[in-house]
């Protein structure tokens, strides 16, 4: 009969992070039924689950998209610099079809809705542990398509500004960082993007997010 340190060593561990406490509670009770899995912490958005990253060493982070101060975007952008990052399933109710080519785009192991069973969602976070990635079928050629998925979070967050209107006076008093700065990054998300000017930036991000 194996150990007690033998099964702990065999256990998937796993950080689960998601805005609602709900969520959180459920994933949380469903995988500490299984003998496999051993929940190691819950955050509650996408700053809380990096601190995570930072503090303690586990398998697999299972991440929403849409979290408060920092998303599942910028989880996963920032998770690229990481020397030693965990593999990340992406777990939302977002219905974007654009979402999981992003997530893989982004470097992410995986991608279940909320809408599948939650045996899926088990199933998929055994088959990332062990290596493998798992995604919706999609065209692999619409990755190329999209430049968003090579932009800092920083980017993206401008991105979004210019969207709703900013002007680089605004940018620089709500992201607290000077005109120079702000017209660093947008010359570089520009030239990313292929754009010449910040109507086109605009105009492209909505097309290609679908809003």
């Amino acid at each position: 009969m194996p150990s007690t340190e033998s099964r702990k060593a065999s256990m998937i561990e796993v950080v689960i992070a998601d805005k609602s406490p709900l969520v959180q509670s459920g994933l949380r009770n469903l995988f500490e039924a299984d003998e496999r899995f051993r929940i190691v912490a819950t955050a509650t958005d996408g700053e809380r689950f990096l601190a995570a990253v930072e503090r303690m060493k586990f398998d697999v982070g299972i991440i929403g998209w849409e979290m408060p101060y920092l998303d599942g975007r910028g989880v996963l952008a920032i998770l690229r610099d990481h020397p030693h990052p965990p593999r990340i399933l992406v777990y939302t109710g977002n219905s974007n079809p654009s979402v999981p080519r992003e997530v893989m785009n982004l470097g992410g192991a995986g991608f279940c809705h909320k809408s599948e069973p939650l045996e899926r969602l088990m199933e998929a976070v055994i088959s990332i542990a062990e290596g493998r990635m798992i995604f919706p079928f999609f065209d692999v050629r619409q990755m190329e398509e999209s430049p968003l998925g090579s932009l800092t979070a920083r980017e993206r967050e401008l991105l979004e500004a210019l969207a709703n209107g900013r002007t680089n006076a605004q940018l620089a008093r709500e992201l607290d960082i000077s005109l120079n700065t702000v017209k660093f990054h947008l010359k570089n998300l520009f030239e990313k993007m292929g754009v010449d000017n910040r109507t086109q930036a605009a105009a492209k991000y909505l097309q290609q997010d679908g809003i």
